[in-house]
């Protein structure tokens, strides 16, 4: 991983606040039930670094579809398993997968994509895994490098 996207990583999550409402919706009008539910389950700052990586690639990726602006949002949610706070986060990334929780940090694509299978698209789920190698997925990593 690049060291800015790292740092800018690290400065735009000090904050514990919520998205917005208007991000909120944003989620909810791309989301399934379900997938929602498990968006709310993150923590805020993964929420609102999502909702920064949806609008991102819908600039990137006009023609995106539902499902794969859904990845934009749920690209992340494997994190949540981890149970890792800020700087157990920040220390995983320094260190590495050393121990349990870390390497489920460290995993978190394909941790994502299984949590996700059964109630997300297809498309959303290889997006999420990052298996996809088409220019959407590019467009996706491209828009989550902030």
């Amino acid at each position: 991983m690049k060291a800015v996207h790292l740092i800018k990583r690290a400065v735009g999550s000090f904050s514990q606040s919520p998205p917005s409402r208007v991000g909120i919706a944003k989620a909810q009008d791309v989301l399934n039930q379900a997938e929602f539910t498990v968006w709310t389950e993150m923590q805020y700052r993964d929420q609102r670094h999502s909702i920064a990586v949806l609008d991102r690639f819908d600039e990137l990726v006009p023609t995106a579809r539902t499902c794969e602006r859904a990845a934009a949002l749920l690209h992340d949610v494997g994190k949540n398993i981890s149970g890792l706070g800020f700087v157990w986060r920040v220390t995983a990334t320094l260190v590495g997968p050393r121990s349990r929780r870390f390497a489920e940090y460290h995993n978190h694509e394909e941790l994502g994509a299984e949590l996700l299978m059964g109630i997300s698209d297809p498309r959303t789920v290889e997006l999420v895994r990052g298996s996809a190698k088409d220019e959407v997925s590019l467009q996706l990593r491209a828009a989550d490098d902030i």
